[in-house]
Order: structure tokens, then sequence, then C-alpha cells
């Protein structure tokens, strides 16, 4: 953990290839899977951490959380029947930095997460990744109509601000469709 509020380039780049602490539990309603740890995240240690990421204020507003909580708070999604983890574990400045083999992989070892762990959903937090690591070229956002297991399988947008095109409105309502569907 940081001792100090912003990290140097020194220490963003020592983060580059770290990876993350999944957070998973057997029989989870969501497990929300991000791409992979950007060097922010890494360098706290925490998931989607960076400021100017939209996930936790898009699981707050859009109802699977009871108020907004932050990234050194990830250990409470578990009592909300949520986990946390990611396509490819390694941190890097962007995702696009990630090779077609390691989102293969990723996403082979994800599904043996999702067919051990048995979470009701898996939401995974980015449809290119998502077309990638699973063979999925036509996929879109929503529910998917594969399964893995007997998980469902939901896309959402990328919450990075990167992803500027999707405004912090439709990133909730995206969450909130989710949230419908899990509820449903």
């Amino acid at each position: 953990m940081p001792a100090h509020g912003r990290p140097t380039r020194d220490e963003l780049a020592a983060a580059a290839d770290r990876t993350l602490p999944t957070l998973l539990a057997p029989g989870l309603r969501v497990l929300f899977c991000g791409i992979n740890p950007g060097l922010y995240s890494a360098w706290t240690g925490h998931h989607f951490a960076r400021p100017g990421n939209r996930f936790w204020p898009a699981l707050h507003r859009s109802g699977f959380t009871p108020r907004q909580l932050a990234p050194a708070e990830q250990e409470e999604l578990l009592a909300l029947g949520l986990g946390l983890t990611n396509v490819v574990e390694r941190a890097s400045a962007t995702a696009a930095e990630l090779s077609a083999e390691e989102l293969h992989a990723g996403g082979r070892r994800l599904v043996d997460d999702v067919v051990t762990y048995e979470p009701q959903w898996l939401a995974v937090l980015g449809v290119t990744a998502y077309r990638t690591a699973f063979d999925r070229p036509r996929a879109t956002y929503g529910e998917q109509p594969e399964r893995l297991g007997r998980t469902r399988v939901w896309v959402l947008p990328n919450p990075s601000g990167l992803n500027a095109h999707v405004t912090p409105p439709q990133l909730a309502a995206a969450f909130g469709e989710l949230r419908l569907a899990v509820e449903g």
C-alpha cells in the first residue's frame, strides 16, 4: 500500500507487470471482470483505483452497492455477493499493450475460475477484450448467449476514463440493466 497520495513516474513504471488479488468466493451473484489492472491500480493494490475510473460510481448508481465504495474498500463487495477479477492478470499502462494470446490465455483461466466458483453472472468490462478472449468477434453489450458452465455472461462497457464515448450516466444505466437481470 502506498504511503503517499500520488505515485511518481518511477513508482508507476515499477508497477508494470504486477498483479492484483482476485476477489472471489463460491456462489457470488456477480463476478466483475476488468481487462487488466492499470499501473495506478497495481501501485495501490486495489481494482479500478485510478482517479477518473468510473467503475465504483457506476456500481453504486446502478444499485449494486448501498453507497459509493472507495477502491480500498473493495473487500466489502464479497458481503454483497460481488467479486472482482481481470481477464489478464498483469498490469500495464493501457489495455492496448496486451497481446491477443494473453487475452486468449486469460479467457481460458477465467473459464476455469468461473466453473470452479460458479458465480451466477460474469460481467466482463470491455466488449473488445471479451471478443478476443472468448473468440466471439460479433459480441455486443448485454447478456451473451453462451454460458460458462452454469454462469451467465454479460458484457458491459469498459469503465476506464479512456472510454470517454460512454458517459457516466450511460455506464450507470448499463450496470443497472445487469442488476435488473441479476435480481430478476
